[in-house]
Order: C-alpha cells, then sequence, then structure tokens
C-alpha cells in the first residue's frame, strides 16, 4: 500500500518524498531544544539526531510502512516541515499514525493543520484504515490543538517509547460526518 502523499498538495503546501538534500535545513530543528520538550529519549547531537530521523525515513520508505513526506512551501519553495502517514505499533496493534513536526519558524500559522487534514482525507479517500491516529505527549497543547482541528478526540493515554501519550483518534465514519459539514 502506498502511504505516501507524493505530489499532493494542499492551498499553501506541495508533498514530495523526503531527500537527502533536505538534511542541512532539517537540523535546524533539531539545534532547536523547543523541538524535543515533549519527547524523553536519550538525545545525542543534533547531527546524530537528524541522521537517525532521516534513517528512519528511509527504512519506512523502503518497508512500505509509510513515512514523512516533505512539506514545500509553494511561495517560497522552502522546506517548512514534515507530515506524513505512518504505521505505528500502539499497545502491541498496528495503528496508521498522522504524525507532523514544522520547523520552528512555521508554527501558529495553520500549516501543521493544514497538512495534517490533507493526510487524514487522503487515508479515507484511499481506504487506508477505518481510522487514523496521532501519538502526542500529554504537554504538547500545540500538536493537540492540531488534533481536535481535524476532528480527532482522545482515545486513550498510554505510554508509547517511554513517553505518556495521548492517543488522539478518528473514525472514517466521524470524518463522513466532518465532511458531509464542509
Amino acid at each position: 500500500m502506498n502511504y505516501l502523499l507524493e505530489g499532493q498538495e494542499t492551498e499553501r503546501i506541495k508533498f514530495r518524498k523526503i531527500m537527502l538534500s533536505d538534511f542541512s535545513h532539517w537540523l535546524e530543528f533539531h539545534k532547536d531544544s523547543l523541538t524535543s520538550q515533549h519527547w524523553f529519549s536519550e538525545y545525542e547531537s543534533p547531527e546524530i539526531e537528524c541522521k537517525k530521523w532521516y534513517d528512519k525515513q528511509f527504512y519506512r520508505y523502503k518497508r512500505g510502512l509509510g513515512g514523512m513526506n516533505a512539506l514545500i512551501d509553494k511561495k517560497s519553495g522552502r522546506l517548512i516541515g514534515h507530515c506524513g502517514l505512518l504505521i505505528q505499533h500502539v499497545d502491541d496493534k498496528p495503528e496508521l499514525e498522522i504524525g507532523y513536526s514544522l520547523l520552528p519558524d512555521f508554527w501558529f500559522k495553520g500549516l501543521a493543520t493544514e497538512s495534517a487534514k490533507k493526510c487524514r482525507d487522503f487515508a479515507f479517500e484511499n481506504n487506508l484504515s477505518d481510522s487514523v491516529i496521532s501519538i502526542i505527549s500529554l504537554t504538547n497543547r500545540p500538536s493537540e490543538n492540531v488534533a481536535t482541528k481535524i476532528g480527532m478526540n482522545i482515545d486513550k493515554v498510554t505510554v508509547y517509547k517511554n513517553n505518556k501519550v495521548n492517543i488522539f483518534r478518528i473514525f472514517k465514519s466521524e470524518w463522513k460526518e466532518l465532511k458531509k459539514n464542509d
């Protein structure tokens, strides 16, 4: 199954596969301490963390596990962040997650919501799952706001990769009701 949104667009964003040439731009994300404040793990240097992040995306691409898409600002052509559909295992169950991370310069402009909404619609329009989730740290209010803006609600609280998280979820049936009211 193809979970990538390569070639998709929204009003302000183009989706494409991540490329190695994006590394230096995404490195800035890992240099900013605010970007990791909600996630507890062993942190190495920004360069090592960025390399691990890219290695994980390319691993996902090769194995059909979805992955993040590079988000490109249509006006400037700049990388603004990543968003995508990812196969995750939560409480030993496979789930389709909408993941999103933006460079700090692009926070609070509605771009995360715009890209997450596109991923949600893509997943349901292509019958990829009966529901989609987002895995969000209990302290990450901005990400929670994105999830609720695209119609998700807290499904449960659990531990994911040694972090206590909220699992936000929307079912396809709920999405269909949202689309009727659009």
